[in-house]
């Protein structure tokens, strides 16, 4: 009877009583726990200062050869604008009726584009955009065209004297005549002068800004 009351001294009310080493070992591994958290941490941290640190390394480096002109950026490029390109070419006097131009009034003189279309069509010129515009030309008229149009803005500038040709990247046979304060009037019909020559450009003191820079034109736009 006596071997039956003897106790199970790990059971308490059923439940399993936790000795001392049970309770120290638990200790021991809940700190081998943290201690492999803490150096995980640790090397996480110490991999961002090295990024961090590599960063701005480099971005050192990088100011140092942009001051020192060792690596130069990229900038955008300016669109190009009509210059004052004179072809030396000799053209021969185009038939009016081939030659497409339109024209423009930079003045502050009401209708003078107009009544100059009138006097192109009259002429047998195919008129095309006539309007008013704000330029900085100074000088009698800028006669404009791409390189397909050169022989009629040479036919053109026969009948406006005193005209600068400029060139743009346009790559149609259209010619725009800019009429400007120094405009008078064009030559009388049967004053034209009809033989071979070459265009007729900036002369050297009067490339200027104001005369090697001309206005975007527009594509369509209401007459004066």
């Amino acid at each position: 009877m006596a071997s039956k009351r003897l106790k199970d001294p790990g059971i308490l009310h059923g439940h399993h009583v936790v000795s001392g080493p049970e309770l120290r070992a638990a200790i021991e591994v809940a700190g081998e726990g943290d201690g492999t958290a803490r150096i995980r941490r640790r090397t996480l941290h110490g991999v961002v200062l090295v990024l961090l640190i590599g960063l701005i390394a480099a971005g050192i480096i990088l100011a140092l050869a942009i001051i020192n002109g060792r690596l130069k950026l990229p900038s955008a490029q300016p669109a190009p604008t009509p210059v004052a390109s004179c072809p030396a070419s000799m053209f021969d006097y185009t038939p009016t009726g081939t030659v497409n131009v339109n024209v423009y009034n930079s003045t502050s003189r009401p209708g003078l584009a107009r009544s100059a279309a009138d006097e192109l069509l009259a002429r047998r010129f195919v008129v095309g955009n006539v309007a008013n515009i704000s330029a900085g030309y100074r000088g009698v008229a800028a006669v404009v065209s791409g390189s397909a149009g050169q022989a009629s803005a040479f036919t053109v500038q026969r009948h406006v004297p005193g005209s600068d040709y400029f060139q743009d990247g346009r790559t149609d046979a259209s010619v725009d005549v800019i009429l400007a304060q120094d405009f008078k009037a064009l030559v009388p019909p049967e004053l034209v002068d009809q033989t071979p020559g070459r265009l007729s450009c900036p002369r050297e003191n009067r490339r200027t800004a104001d005369t090697d820079k001309l206005p975007v034109l527009p594509a369509a736009a209401p007459t004066p």
